[in-house]
């Protein structure tokens, strides 16, 4: 199974290079790596002690494991953590985000010879798996070379679980490699037992993404931010985070009616993908929409809509809003996270399609934290701000949801010091 998925890989490699070529280099104008992912020239910081790899998927990802680093860290000062990313902008986040980490690279290619590089340079203790990303030999080489492999913070979609079932004797194949499974609720459980996981190999632990630990902004900071941006005071402030093609159309027809009825409203668009920030812009000039960049606005500046055109920033403009419209929803994606905005106490609103994060979803609906825009007018009342005082009480509801969320990071931190023999 291991000869025809390497074979497999590398046929899909080779024809979807020139496809990956042209959309790294020329349009995202990122680097390919891949001579990181071969393992060359692979920088180790050498300590003595117990070490582990810890990879995550993209940038949700990795900010989500913060906390559980710094935990790992204040307890086991010289533990040595390895910590990969697979995407460039997760990868860029993890070098800025994560200092504790001791290395922090890009994930190998799937490869049994670069993987085994890897684990040979490396010597970790135990691999840790974060979320859903199930790479073969990885896993393979890991179950080799480790004392145990962990997925932690384990999410299962309804696609995935479908596609688990579908293809039982492959995935079970590879299911083998990993020691234990820690999910987010009991659904991801009951879906991992229906794909042939032990039940015993399982165990629900919460959610790390509900852990997070964002710099609490000074008001003073705030209102500069504001300044620099160009936003009044009296403004009323709706940030879409996270944003997909197919939703900044619909957000801005609702805004242009919208703002017909309130003209004291500004929309701030921050495209889940940056390089689509042209794309985002010309939108806007067709609607009339005056619009203008995070990365050239200037203090006085008029606009109606601006685009975060950089990475990193999002929560500090979810911490200046007033609402906060969470992407990835309007289309069938299944949604982007909806715990920044709560943590800052803001009103989350999003479309129907949140189906990655469903539990969280369901819960923030359970405590009126949270609203689904269904219909058009849905969107456009977002905009009008009806109910001044509902909103605020709707915010103070989503930080309190976030709050008794808590309790994810102490598991999870119980099971990796089980398998370090700590």
């Amino acid at each position: 199974m291991y000869v025809l998925y390497s074979m497999t890989l590398l046929f899909l490699m080779i024809l979807y290079s020139p496809i990956y070529w042209v959309r790294s280099r020329l349009i995202k104008g990122e680097p390919l790596h891949l001579i990181e992912r071969l393992g060359i020239g692979l920088s180790v910081k050498k300590k003595e002690g117990k070490s582990l790899w810890i990879h995550a998927v993209s940038v949700g990802e990795v900010l989500s494991l913060r906390k559980l680093i710094a935990e790992i860290k204040d307890k086991h000062p010289d533990w040595i953590i390895h910590f990969s990313a697979l995407t460039h902008s997760g990868f860029q986040i993890a070098k800025k985000e994560m200092s504790l980490a001791d290395n922090v690279f890009l994930i190998p290619l799937d490869y049994g010879p670069v993987v085994r590089k890897f684990f040979n340079r490396l010597k970790p203790d135990l691999f840790i798996l974060a979320e859903s990303e199930f790479w073969p030999n990885l896993l393979r080489e890991a179950r080799r070379q480790t004392k145990g492999v962990l997925l932690i913070n384990g999410r299962i979609s309804s696609r995935s679980s479908k596609r688990f079932v579908a293809f039982r004797y492959f995935m079970n194949r590879i299911f083998q490699n990993i020691s234990y499974f820690l999910v987010q609720t009991d659904k991801d459980r009951v879906s991992l037992v229906n794909a042939g996981v032990d039940a015993d190999q399982i165990a629900v632990g919460g959610n790390l993404k509900a852990e997070i630990d964002l710099p609490v902004f000074a008001d003073q900071a705030l209102v500069d931010l504001k300044e620099r941006l160009g936003i009044d005071e009296s403004r009323k402030i709706v940030v879409a985070g996270s944003t997909h093609r197919g939703e900044e159309e619909q957000l801005l027809s609702a805004y242009v009616r919208a703002k017909e009825k309130r003209a004291d409203i500004q929309l701030i668009l921050a495209p889940r993908h940056v390089e689509r920030a042209g794309e985002v812009a010309k939108l806007c000039e067709r609607l009339n929409v005056r619009v203008n960049r995070r990365t050239t606005v200037q203090p006085g500046d008029r606009w109606d809509v601006l685009i975060l055109d950089t990475l990193g920033e999002l929560i500090q403009f979810y911490a200046i809003s007033d609402v906060a419209f969470v992407g990835g929803s309007l289309i069938p994606w299944g949604g982007q996270n909806l715990l920044e905005p709560a943590f800052y106490s803001k009103p989350v609103f999003f479309g129907p399609h949140m189906d990655n994060f469903a539990y969280l979803t369901q819960t923030f609906l359970e405590t009126d934290s949270a609203r689904v825009l269904r219909e058009n007018g849905d969107l456009e009342r977002m905009f009008l701000f009806e109910d001044d005082e509902a909103l605020h009480l709707m915010g103070r509801r989503a930080k309190k949801t976030l709050n008794a969320l808590s309790g994810a990071t102490e598991k999870t931190l119980a099971v990796i010091e089980n398998f370090m023999g700590e």
